[in-house]
């Protein structure tokens, strides 16, 4: 029996379908990667539609970070949309508008705004302005500095059977699925280990009991650390001579960075 080779119209199709297998992941991430460079009227039009359209509202406030970092005093036309985002509902807006205000310090509204996000719901805003306060030299940010340091608690959100996902020393990121209390899921607000798993699985919690505990992440640690070398007092001492001494999991440049540290504050004057 004789076969028909494709024609020329069945080659065209399969063409255009591998082309096109190629093309939309390529589109989804030159559209969503952060790190393509955006013009003023692009950075203007996601700043403005922030709302809308918050992920490329957070792209442009990378954007406006960069110039910052670099220097460019035309950074400063965006400021005040830097100081919306940190208002919005969207947490990813708050949280990258926290990290970049920290870094243009002698701009004071921006200290007036990371004061505020210190009582944010959500530990990682939380977080990220202590570390930009530090720039301004503001002891407020303390507490949450070393907060950074310490295990963290994931505490049930209502009153139920918990059923655990995670289990000790499996790593999680902020949004990680840690158990479901009843048809309530229990996500990790920060990254790290689970250090210990405090009620058995499948048993009856309240609400607010603790569920598990977070290990300190490495590079929050790391974070923390070089900002109390600005901040820190002797308070601070004990905390920080723990990574001196090594904590498992831990690497070098902690130690080497508890070390600089201590020394920074011990040597401040009384």
């Amino acid at each position: 029996m004789e076969h028909k080779r494709p024609g020329r119209r069945a080659y065209f199709l399969i063409t255009l379908f591998a082309l096109l297998l190629v093309l939309f992941p390529f589109l989804f991430w030159y559209t969503t990667w952060f790190g393509r460079k955006l013009s003023d009227q692009e950075i203007d039009q996601y700043l403005n539609n922030a709302a809308a359209k918050p992920r490329q509202a957070q792209h442009a406030l990378v954007q406006v970070g960069e110039r910052m970092s670099r220097g460019n005093s035309a950074a400063k036309r965006w400021y005040p949309k830097v100081i919306e985002a940190a208002a919005s509902p969207a947490l990813e807006l708050r949280q990258s508008a926290a990290w970049i205000m920290g870094q243009d310090h002698t701009y004071e509204p921006f200290h007036d705004e990371l004061r505020k996000l210190l009582s944010d719901p959500s530990p990682m805003v939380r977080r990220n302005a202590a570390l930009s306060l530090s720039n301004f030299h503001d002891p407020v940010a303390l507490p949450e500095l070393r907060a950074m340091l310490r295990p963290a608690s994931i505490l049930s959100p209502v009153t139920g059977q918990v059923r655990f996902r995670l289990k000790e020393n499996e790593y999680v990121n902020p949004g990680t699925l840690v158990a479901r209390v009843g048809d309530t899921e229990v996500r990790s607000p920060l990254p790290g280990e689970v250090r210990a798993v405090r009620v058995p699985d499948g048993s009856q919690v309240k609400q607010g009991d603790d569920l598990a505990d977070i290990a300190p992440d490495k590079e929050h640690v790391w974070e923390a650390l070089r900002a109390l070398y600005t901040i820190g007092d002797r308070t601070d001492a004990e905390d920080i001579q723990r990574y001196i001494r090594g904590v498992p999991g831990m690497p070098e440049k902690i130690q080497q960075q508890a070390k600089l540290t201590l020394q920074a504050i011990e040597n401040r004057p009384r």
